[in-house]
């Protein structure tokens, strides 16, 4: 499938699992109330209606993260046990969204067991339903009914390579009905090609010498009503995705080479506030600690406050508790010749800078606690790549140290959870933060978060 029929398609299919995760919490709430009465459980428990307001979460959130795991592409290719695991986690971001409403909100959940029950249920109802989609889908696909004929258009060179780049779904579903070349052959045969073969599409395909031409072209399925399908791989880009959006009523191709503004994106920003709120709260009292020891060992304020480049370069004030002597900044330049790494970056395990209890904080990243302010003031993530000072900022050479800009920057990324200071080489560092960007979702962010932890209760890496 392609184009909007794609997208209508999986609108489609958001709503259908949304409403059989609504009947499946249902279906298990009734039968958590009824196993009194049947005496499979001791005790009885609210009516429906107390639970409710896990609706609001499941049936807009459930099919959101279900896509952001991938789990509505590629049916003719999806395997039960590849569906099983974006499901799984797709869940437990639904699951991490219900704690943090129940949380934030006093929100009880009145019985433990109505969710497990509502798990079971609705795993096998949406797999069920996946399967007779996909089987209905590879049947239809199988027949033929799915073939969409259209017109090719372009030079002779242009439309073999295009043809030659259809991938294996795209072979099954389109069906070339005649090519024409714009070079040879005239809009009135164009016209007479949208009129015996009755198809929907043209696509176009050349480079940017052929516009001209092809605009005759594209102005005949305008005045036929045919959709006309451009193809503008003559930009050439080696990383940004091509998209499409509007500046007013001005239609725009955009090419972005970072995570674009998507559903995905608002989970991740709302996780962020609420888990940085939470931590702040659960480690008020660690905050006190860790300010009273630096305030009485040594001299200056508690909280280090530095420039650093966030998103595309945007300054913000980094928060971080004081680990150095107050005159740091001032001996930085002196200093330069101890660098450890490679680049712009400074790193020194011999930093004579670093205060008693500074290396101690460091060392267990404790001095990165304030950056959760950071996170709900909206200048950071909690994953991301790290935000280095301006001054290191303005040292960039090439525009990959650049790119690792495109993102909000974070408290923990991949670097953090690959050696920290033991990678010497800004290339890596950047070339992991890139990996990052380039293969970003909600489930990456999980894992890095749970591999940070092991990696900042033993200091591996930190110095």
């Amino acid at each position: 499938m392609i184009g909007r029929r794609q997208e209508l398609n999986l609108q489609f299919l958001q709503i259908v699992d949304a409403l059989l995760l609504a009947f499946a919490f249902w279906s298990a709430h009734t039968l958590r109330f009824m196993g009194v009465e049947w005496k499979l459980f001791a005790t009885s428990i609210a009516p429906f209606r107390d639970f409710q307001w896990l609706l609001f979460v499941l049936v807009p959130f459930g099919p959101i993260c279900f896509e952001a795991q991938g789990f509505y592409e590629h049916p003719a290719r999806k395997t039960f046990a590849k569906s099983l695991a974006q499901l799984g986690r797709g869940a437990l971001v639904v699951g991490l969204i219900i704690a943090g409403s129940s949380y934030f909100l006093k929100l009880n959940l009145e019985s433990r067991a109505v969710m497990p029950l509502f798990g079971t249920f609705a795993a096998t109802l949406i797999l069920l339903r996946e399967r007779v989609s996909i089987a209905r889908y590879r049947r239809r696909l199988k027949s033929g009914a799915l073939r969409e004929p259209v017109i090719l258009a372009g030079t002779d060179a242009d439309m073999i390579a295009f043809r030659n780049s259809f991938t294996a779904d795209q072979v099954m579903e389109i069906e070339v009905a005649e090519q024409i070349n714009v070079e040879k052959q005239s809009a009135n045969e164009l016209v007479s090609a949208l009129h015996e073969h009755a198809v929907g599409r043209v696509i176009f395909v050349g480079d940017h010498t052929q516009l001209g031409r092809l605009q005759e072209h594209i102005a005949v399925c305008e005045i036929e009503g045919v959709e006309a399908w451009l193809s503008a791989d003559f930009l050439r880009t080696a990383i940004a995705r091509p998209d499409f959006d509007a500046f007013g009523n001005k239609p725009m191709l955009v090419f972005r080479a970072a995570p674009s503004v998507s559903w995905a994106l608002h989970i991740k920003g709302l996780f962020d506030r609420a888990i940085a709120l939470v931590a702040i709260i659960l480690f008020s009292w660690l905050f006190l600690a860790i300010a009273l020891v630096i305030k009485f060992t040594s001299p200056g304020p508690v909280i280090f406050r530095q420039a650093r480049g966030g998103k595309n370069g945007r300054p913000f004030q980094i928060l971080k508790f004081r680990t150095m002597v107050t005159d740091a900044e001032m001996q930085r330049d002196e200093l330069a010749r101890m660098n450890q790494n490679s680049g712009p970056a400074f790193k020194s395990d011999r930093d004579p800078r670093i205060t008693r209890i500074g290396k101690f904080l460091r060392k267990s990243s404790l001095d990165e606690l304030p950056q959760l302010w950071n996170v709900i003031r909206g200048e950071m993530s909690l994953v991301g790549p790290r935000p280095l000072p301006i001054y290191e900022v303005e040292k960039f050479e090439t525009t990959a140290q650049r790119r690792r800009l495109s993102m909000k920057p974070g408290i923990t990324c991949l670097w953090q959870i690959s050696g920290r200071s033991n990678i010497t080489s800004f290339d890596r560092w950047v070339a992991l933060d890139l990996e990052y960007i380039d293969n970003w979702s909600l489930w990456m962010d999980l894992k890095i978060l749970f591999r940070t932890i092991p990696v900042v209760l033993f200091g591996r890496g930190a110095k």
